[in-house]
């Protein structure tokens, strides 16, 4: 979501109502359209057409077409509004009368657009403190001809619109602002008092106080911060066609279709250059559902950088939509131990790994949500005996403590996930207990799971009874993963990874339903015993009674 703190101020000229205007709104709590006019004060009608401008692109943006892209919109938009003023004014007066400068910036996921006409002005502030400036002044040359400009909106029946995108990030500021302010302030002065954090009005204020009332001109500012960005919003928007079928043979950007990976033929093995790929499109292609699930997915591709996972690239300039990664050559789990069980050694590194990918994920703010042996792929280490894994299957990846409870594969959720509970780290720890306990044993501690059943969860059986050569403290660490009660399980990756390579640290696990006689044979022999002598007492006792 686009959060931001906004100020503005527009101080008119003393004894005047002022020909500046400005205004901005927040699409869909995604999209910033900022809009900033200086009427020429030499036009009689500079004002009207600032105050016009600026109405026309609050509107216009709000129901804009879905396929134009922000460049598009603002160019076909500042064409159209110019072409209405200059048409007015050759209708109404035979000459120029409405005429105005015009500030043009859009946020857009993680991408500022902007684009301007005349001499006022849009900047940027850097995190790093550096003051840039993002327009040009459309002015003569000649010094004592700088006040004329030779681009203004209206000036002429077709304009040369000049879009620049910028790379925009939490933390910067934007400013629009007239020349009535950058004609009292320098950008030095005017950079140190947006850095002091001072809003609109006060810096408007400052520098009007500098200037004799009776020289100085309308001053306008627009100053916004940026504390959050949608970069998912700028993704799903960019004008891309979806293909409805796709066939063998087929070339896309110079990546040849060599087979489907899956009946849906939306997952393809591709290849490009001698080099094999594999290229994913979105489910349906006139589903906006299924588009929102595939932008999310390609803007966590973009993110998850650790080798656990195999890499994967959104391609810059791509014809369709689509994203690439890596193709990895292995079997998943399931094959790959097919009629066997995996060696303790194997287990233990494989627990290691599943912690390694999900803290990776965890310092995104995000959970794979759909952890077990069909999404780990097993690889031959290079060059060396042994094997690597690789986790895959993006499209599971969600962020920490969402509610999405049946999201994953049921045998393996937690019991909280089928009741509404968030998925945590808790809720995953559970998912690679699950793993690991089917990987040794070649059984699902909890059965199988039918999707949208509720099911009754028991106590599982000790995986060492099913497969003699498990170790009790990695017995031990298996049970507390897969704890029904959460407040027995592991809570954080880091105890179980702690557990797992310190075996000697390793308390053994008793869940409360376990049997006495399993949790303490010396405790339960010792309560029997005496339950058998107070027996006896009391029989011997009602013998010598009689």
């Amino acid at each position: 979501m686009l959060q931001l703190q906004s100020s503005e101020c527009i101080l008119p000229k003393p004894g005047s109502t002022g020909d500046d205007a400005c205004a901005h709104l927040i699409i869909d709590n995604a999209v910033l359209v900022s809009v900033l006019c200086d009427g020429v004060g030499s036009a009689r009608r500079g004002g009207t057409a600032a105050r016009q401008c600026v109405k026309f692109f609050t509107d216009q943006f709000k129901t804009r077409p879905k396929a134009w892209d922000i460049p598009k919109t603002m160019e076909v938009f500042t064409r159209h509004i110019n072409s209405l003023l200059f048409k007015e004014s050759m209708a109404q007066y035979g000459e120029i009368e409405l005429l105005t400068t015009l500030c043009l910036a859009v946020i857009e996921g993680e991408t500022l657009y902007t684009l301007n006409l005349g001499d006022s002005r849009i900047y940027l502030l850097r995190r790093d403190g550096s003051f840039e400036r993002l327009s040009t002044d459309h002015t003569m040359d000649d010094a004592y001809m700088s006040h004329v400009l030779i681009q203004a909106c209206g000036l002429s029946e077709n304009v040369d619109c000049s879009i620049v995108s910028t790379p925009i990030a939490v933390g910067e500021t934007l400013i629009l602002c007239s020349d009535g302010l950058t004609n009292l302030i320098d950008d030095p002065s005017f950079s140190d008092l947006v850095i002091k954090g001072l809003g609109a009005t006060m810096i408007v204020n400052h520098a009007a106080s500098n200037a004799c009332p009776e020289d100085r001109d309308d001053i306008s500012l627009q100053i916004f911060r940026i504390e959050s960005l949608d970069p998912l919003y700028g993704m799903k928007n960019i004008s891309l066609p979806i293909p409805e079928s796709l066939l063998e043979g087929e070339v896309i950007d110079g990546y040849m279709l060599i087979a489907p990976m899956m009946e849906h033929r939306r997952i393809w093995k591709v290849s490009k250059e001698n080099r094999f790929y594999v290229m994913k499109f979105p489910m349906e292609a006139n589903d906006e559902q299924s588009l929102d699930a595939f932008v999310r997915e390609a803007w966590t591709v973009k993110q998850i950088t650790h080798k656990a996972f195999g890499h994967a690239w959104v391609p810059e300039n791509r014809s369709m939509r689509y994203y690439l990664m890596e193709l990895i050559e292995g079997v998943n789990l399931t094959e790959y131990l097919k009629n066997r069980p995996i060696s303790v050694d194997s287990a233990i590194a494989l627990g290691k790994f599943l912690h390694r990918a999900e803290a990776h994920l965890l310092h995104l703010g995000l959970v794979h949500g759909d952890i077990k042996p069909e999404n780990i792929i097993v690889t031959k280490k290079e060059g060396e005996a042994g094997v690597d894994f690789k986790m895959v299957d993006f499209g599971s990846i969600v962020e920490i403590f969402s509610t999405n409870s049946r999201a994953g594969t049921p045998s393996y959720l937690a019991p909280e996930r089928f009741t509404g509970g968030v998925i945590n780290e808790s809720t995953e720890i559970f998912s690679i207990g699950v793993t690991l306990y089917w990987a040794l044993s070649g059984k699902l501690p909890y059965g199988e799971i039918e999707p949208f059943q509720t099911p009754t969860f028991k106590t599982a059986k000790r995986p060492a009874r099913l497969n003699s050569n498990i170790p009790l403290w990695l017995d031990s660490v298996i049970l507390r993963a897969i704890a029904i009660d959460p407040n027995e399980r592991y809570r954080h990756y880091s105890e179980f990874f702690y557990e797992l390579k310190a075996p000697e640290k390793v308390k053994p696990f008793f869940s409360k339903e376990t049997p006495l006689i399993e949790r303490s044979p010396l405790t339960f022999y010792k309560i029997g015993f005496f339950i058998l002598l107070a027996l006896e007492a009391g029989t011997f006792v009602l013998y010598v009674s009689k």
